[in-house]
């Protein structure tokens, strides 16, 4: 999996303050595509199960929506690293300054299938919810370090009207690490996303 940013300045001072109002089209669309990923997850548990392969067009459509929702993201409360709109596409588009890819496997195991995504993915689990947020026992939401950090970043360039380098690399980095996690749990590869902090827009090249 290759997730790739690229800080696309100059940015607007103040779009950032109503670019959830633009996206609301996103989020509608992204809402559904969601429902549809679980369902196509759930068709590529079996078909994994029976026969160690994850039909290719399922593949590509889940690629699609984790390509689509990366766009939003970087667009807006994961980065607020680019003004330019995301496409409406879950094809890949080469020119846009938000890029991911994850290739498709020859086969997979099917005992892996069994507990990658509750089971080996618990640890992993625990920071994807730092890193996001989300709700807590009574019903109170917590904000999580990426969108702090993004609010942070989006700020910073309101005031100084320079984007800090390294707060994008490492927003980038910590949405890297969420991405290569929901790859894994969705079963789209078997490689264990690492416990490493990558990062930068670009992505580094395989370790020892």
């Amino acid at each position: 999996m290759t997730v790739e940013a690229v800080l696309d300045e100059p940015l607007s001072r103040w779009l950032w303050l109503v670019k959830w109002f633009l996206l609301i089209p996103h989020y509608v669309v992204l809402f559904f595509l969601w429902i549809a990923f679980t369902v196509v997850s759930v068709i590529a548990f079996f078909a994994i199960l029976f026969t160690a392969r994850y039909p290719r067009p399922l593949f590509d459509f889940n690629v699609g929506v984790l390509r689509w929702n990366w766009r939003v993201t970087y667009y807006a409360h994961g980065a607020f690293a680019t003004d330019r709109y995301p496409p409406f596409s879950l094809a890949p588009v080469p020119d846009y300054p938000a890029r991911l890819h994850v290739a498709h496997p020859e086969r997979l195991s099917r005992g892996l299938v069994l507990v990658k995504w509750w089971l080996l993915a618990i640890p992993h689990y625990i920071v994807v919810g730092i890193l996001l947020g989300g709700a807590g026992g009574d019903g109170w939401w917590y904000a999580g370090l990426i969108p702090v950090l993004a609010l942070f970043a989006a700020v910073a360039k309101a005031v100084t009207r320079t984007y800090p380098k390294g707060l994008f690399d490492l927003v980038v980095g910590l949405n890297r690490w969420v991405l290569r996690v929901v790859a894994y749990a969705a079963l789209m590869t078997d490689a264990y996303p690492p416990f490493r902090l990558d990062l930068g827009g670009a992505e580094r090249g395989p370790g020892p």
